[in-house]
């Protein structure tokens, strides 16, 4: 198996449940579903400013990994009200328009913390195949 790189983001429920923010096995990077909300607890009510929170925090865990939003080639997208999808979406459109990855949105009945209107997870393909050692 090739050396697995571990990106962890600190939160409370990594070590809970057994996971981390990011994976990456050579190219592949995949980013967990994250939510929107900050180190400190707060979550802005807005879904355009949650998308862009999500997307930060996805950002960061691609770089520890070698990447960027570059390098993403898809992209899902869970919404608890279709009525977000016009704000999120121009969010998903400012951030990819060149990059174009491939796209799912879906509607679900909820997320784990009510405050969370959106929850994003990527996956990526870097350039670079070498994995980096903490």
């Amino acid at each position: 198996m090739e050396d697995r790189q571990h990106v962890s983001s600190g939160g409370v429920y990594e070590l809970v449940v057994g996971y981390c923010r990011a994976v990456r096995v050579g190219q592949h990077v995949h980013v967990a579903g994250t939510a929107p909300q900050w180190p400190d607890g707060v979550c802005d009510p807005d879904p355009a400013a949650q998308a862009r929170r999500c997307f930060e925090i996805i950002a960061a865990g691609l770089a520890e990994c070698g990447g960027g939003l570059a390098d993403v080639v898809r992209t899902r997208v869970y919404l608890v009200d279709a009525d977000d999808f016009d704000a999120i979406g121009k969010v998903h459109g400012e951030l990819f328009a060149a990059i174009r990855p491939v796209n799912t949105t879906v509607v679900v009945a909820a997320l784990l913390d009510p405050r969370w209107r959106v929850e994003i997870e990527v996956d990526a393909m870097l350039r670079d195949t070498r994995v980096r050692q903490p």
